[in-house]
């Protein structure tokens, strides 16, 4: 229930400024097989000028991991109480993390941009290592990470 009200709080927070409705999707993250301990995620939202606008999703629970996660924790400013309750276990090689969550029609085809920075233990940090443009056009159709995710989807 705590998961639920944060993800509504922060689509309702994304809702606000366009008083749009929203609609459900699931995000989809199949990590590589790299052979490393299981990858520290943050799934975010930027506007079309590069502004973070809030998190999505937050995939391992140490906090003190979460400065490697470069892009996020500049665009939040590592702000902490922003992701109580929508957080959850890291993502294990070769596997897939899913989520589903209600986004504001007015971020689809305005500019706005999924990016999921990805970091493992002893291993290199990959800020931005998917960077998804939210279109209606591209509803299903994988995006290839940079490093440690090898497809990233959102279905509508």
């Amino acid at each position: 229930m705590k998961s639920l009200v944060a993800v509504l709080a922060l689509t309702t927070a994304l809702t606000f400024p366009a008083l749009a409705l929203a609609r459900p999707v699931t995000l989809t993250t199949t990590i590589n097989d790299y052979g490393g301990n299981g990858a520290y995620l943050a799934l975010y939202v930027t506007d079309a000028a590069g502004a973070y606008k809030g998190t999505l999703w937050m995939a391992g629970g140490r906090s003190k991991y979460y400065r490697h996660l470069g892009g996020w924790l500049r665009g939040s400013g590592g702000n902490l109480g922003e992701i109580n309750g929508i957080t959850g276990a890291s993502v294990g090689s070769g596997r897939s993390l899913k989520i589903s969550l209600d986004l504001a029609d007015a971020l689809f085809d305005a500019g706005y941009e999924i990016h999921v920075d990805a970091a493992a233990e002893d291993m290199r940090d990959s800020p931005s290592d998917v960077v998804a443009p939210l279109t209606s056009g591209g509803a299903g159709k994988p995006v290839a990470g940079r490093r440690y995710i090898s497809a990233f989807t959102y279905d509508m």
